[in-house]
Formats: structure tokens, sequence, C-alpha cells
């Protein structure tokens, strides 16, 4: 039993560590809806965000309290008001919400104070600390509906929420701003996390709901094992919320989307919607490469550029397949190494996606465009065509009049794109040297 776990338990960590280095001194800001606590989860989550603090990463957690708020008012028998979307607030209701996050603050408070052996918190120490850094402004009237004690956030104290992540603290914040005068306005856990995410430059803003993420196509079957779009580039998250209605309750599918989108376009690189109901759907999330929620991301996250000796096992680990198929001639690491700068690459995420080389021959006015590499994760997405575009581009700018490649399997691809087939007599004398002629590649060049 324990080789079989030493197996899968080692190749699982090595597959962690890449993730456990890229956060590292990263701030996420993490927000979660009332009704997770509600659910039971408050235990897991806090063992959760402890290990995840542990491995270095700033967080801010803001907590929602939609069904405890909504308790308080049945148990003094009122109803919520809602309009908008946002709770209307009068002196019962903020009464309720004040009564609602004091007790959510000592029960997150006591989640991360745990220390008992034998449980994940064994050995940790989280000190959380709460405070007044959100300044806050009241909703007003808006469509004849007197929001009384709602709030917007007004401003965030920005220089006191990075002192206390600097000394190494959790910053807990309630749904509550309060104004110069000392008014209290009750604001939503979505437009807090938000706008702190916003103010900081969070890294990741990351809301645990109770939506298990977004599909783009709801009529689109979904596969068993991809029911959601994991990653929704920012553009198509825009066109999603510009026709989808008004979101008035947390399961519309813009309720969590609209905040998404508005972090990315203040800077927030990467915006999560993930299903509190799946265990440890934090940890999946940050440290898995698919993830488990929607990830909404910026498209200037995926850089085209030219190749660095960073890169070389990247490269390798994407050619690998394709050697090992046929469908390339296989290259060792010194040759990529000693080549490094021939090399175009798409990096995804710290994932290189695609690359190609260019090899000149100026005596010949070419270049051999070589190891054009499309990982099967992006292929059908265009990579492979602005790759190409990027080695016609280096290709000019050394003067260069035509490019030409060797293939034995992907010559319609080439030929779609501007290139004709020649007889391998045309290349040029030193090529023609190395030319396998066992391997039979079609000849193909594109006049630039």
């Amino acid at each position: 039993m324990s080789t079989v776990f030493n197996f899968t338990f080692v190749p699982w960590f090595r597959s962690v560590a890449p993730y456990i280095h890229m956060h590292r001194g990263k701030t996420f800001v993490v927000g979660i809806a009332g009704e997770a606590i509600a659910a039971g989860k408050l235990q897991n989550l806090a063992q959760d965000l402890a290990l995840i603090q542990s491995m270095g990463v700033k967080i801010v957690l803001v907590h929602g309290f939609r069904p405890q708020v909504n308790e308080q008012l049945a148990a003094k028998g009122h109803t919520p008001k809602y309009s908008h979307g946002i709770r209307i607030t009068d002196s019962v209701a903020l009464d309720c919400a004040q009564e609602a996050a004091g007790q959510l603050r000592y029960e997150i408070e006591a989640a991360f104070s745990q220390g008992l052996p034998n449980t994940p918190m064994a050995g940790s120490t989280v000190r959380v600390i709460s405070g007044n850094f959100i300044t806050a402004r009241p909703v007003g009237i808006v469509d004849g509906v007197d929001f009384m004690h709602s709030g917007l956030v007004r401003k965030v104290d920005v220089q006191g929420i990075t002192n206390t992540l600097d000394m190494g603290a959790m910053v807990l914040l309630s749904p509550f701003g309060f104004s110069p005068t000392g008014e209290a306005f009750n604001l939503t856990m979505e437009e807090v996390a938000t706008s702190v995410a916003a103010e900081l430059q969070a890294d990741k803003l990351i809301f645990l709901t109770e939506v298990p993420g977004i599909r783009i196509d709801p009529h689109a079957p979904a596969s068993d094992d991809n029911p959601i779009d994991t990653e929704l580039p920012l553009a198509a998250a825009k066109k999603l919320l510009a026709e989808s209605p008004n979101p008035t309750q947390p399961t519309d599918l813009a309720f969590y989307l609209q905040h998404c989108v508005t972090a990315c376009e203040e800077g927030v690189e990467r915006s999560h919607i993930l299903p509190f109901a799946v265990d440890g759907a934090l940890l999946l999330e940050v440290y898995v490469h698919d993830g488990i929620g929607t990830m909404i991301v910026d498209e200037k996250l995926e850089e085209l550029r030219e190749a660095t000796a960073d890169d070389v096992g990247g490269i390798l680990q994407l050619i690998e397949p394709f050697e090992k198929d046929g469908t390339l001639v296989k290259r060792d690491r010194t040759e990529i190494e000693r080549d490094i700068d021939h090399y175009t690459i798409i990096d995804h995420d710290g994932v290189i996606f695609a690359c190609a080389a260019l090899y000149p021959y100026p005596e010949a006015k070419t270049a051999e465009m070589a190891a054009l590499t499309v990982s099967p994760q992006s292929q059908g997405q265009g990579d492979g065509e602005k790759v190409l575009k990027r080695i016609e581009q280096r290709a000019r700018a050394m003067g260069l009049k035509s490019i030409f490649v060797l293939t034995t399997r992907t010559m319609h691809w080439f030929i779609k794109r501007g290139f004709v087939q020649v007889d391998p007599d045309w290349l040029p004398e030193a090529r023609k040297r190395k030319y396998n002629w066992d391997r039979k590649s079609q000849v193909l060049v594109k006049k630039l």
C-alpha cells in the first residue's frame, strides 16, 4: 500500500511544485459567499487558506453574509427587501447585518486558530486582522428606491492592508464600510472584494460561490470531464455579459461574472469563480493546471516572444510527443540550448503552448522554419498562425526573400497559408547536404 502511495505522491508533488514557486509572494483576494459558511464549509476552507498562506501567498479574505442577515431578519419577523440585486438596508436590517458580521468574524477567527494534532492546521500560526480599511458612501436613491444604509465602496486603505499583509497576517474584511462622519454602511461582499483586488492590484480575485463556474454556450452538450469553461478570455466574458439579463440573484450567470470582468479591466490579471460545494476547490484551482472553476483571464497574459535559455525545458516538453510519433525530427537538449535564440514561442501562464525556430541561409536569401509545434491543448486557436507570422517578420527583418519548411505530415496546413511545394533540389546547398532522403520530407516555400 505504501509503495503505491509513494508512486502517486511523488509525481503529484512534483507537478504541484511549479505552482508553489509561481504563487509565492503573490496577493490573492478571496471572497467567500455567506452561503458557503451556512453550508458548513468554513472548517475546510480555513484549512486550505492556511495551507496556501503557508506557501507564501498573501491573502485578503472577504466574507459574505446574505443568508445570515436574512436569518436574523426572519427571527425579528422582518422580510428581506432587495432592489436592483442590492439589499435595501433599513435600521432593522443594519442591526441584523452588524450582528451577523460580528458572529461570522468570531467563527472565522476561531477556524483559523485551531491547531489540533493530526489535522492540517497542526503547527500553523495564522494571525487574522480585521479593521476599518473600507470607506463607504451611500447608494442613495435609485429609480425612486431609497437604499437607506446600503453603501458602495468609496476608498480602500491600500497602505493599511499592505502593511498588515507584509507583517505576515491574513486580512479579514466584512462587507461594511464607514463614512467620514462615522456612519456604517452595509456593502456587498462582491463589490468589496472587487474594489480591494483592483486597488491592491492583486494577482488573483477568487469567488467561492454556489455556482460551479460558467459555460459560454449553456445549450452545448457539456462533456463529463468539462461541464464548464475553465478559461474565459476577457473579451468573451464581456460579450457574455452584454448578452445576459441584469442579475438579481447570486445564482444568475452575470452576478459574479460582472465583478470578475471589472477586476480584469482594472488590472487584476486573473479572476476565478469556484464552487464551494467541491471540497478543496481552492487548492484544485490554484495548484492544478486546469483548475476546477472558471478563470476570466486578460488575453495580454498570452505572450508571443523570442525564447531565452529559461525556455529550453518547456520547448523540449512541448516537442517531445511529436518527435516520438515521427511528426518532428528528434532534437536533443544541447542542440536546442545552442540554437535557443532561433526560437519564437507562445508562453501562457508560464507554460509554452507553441514554438518554431528560424534558421537563416543568408547567401540564398532564405531561411528554414523548423520545429513548428502547437500543443494539443491549444490546437485550432490560431497559435500556429501567430508563430508563423512572427517567424515571417523575423525573416523579413533579416532582408530574406522567402522561408521554407520540410514536412512529412502537415503539407496542407502550409499550402493553405501561402506555401508552394518545390523539388528538394531547390534547397540551399548547405541545407541540401543535411536533407534526409530516407525521410522523404516535402519541401514547401513561401515568398515574403
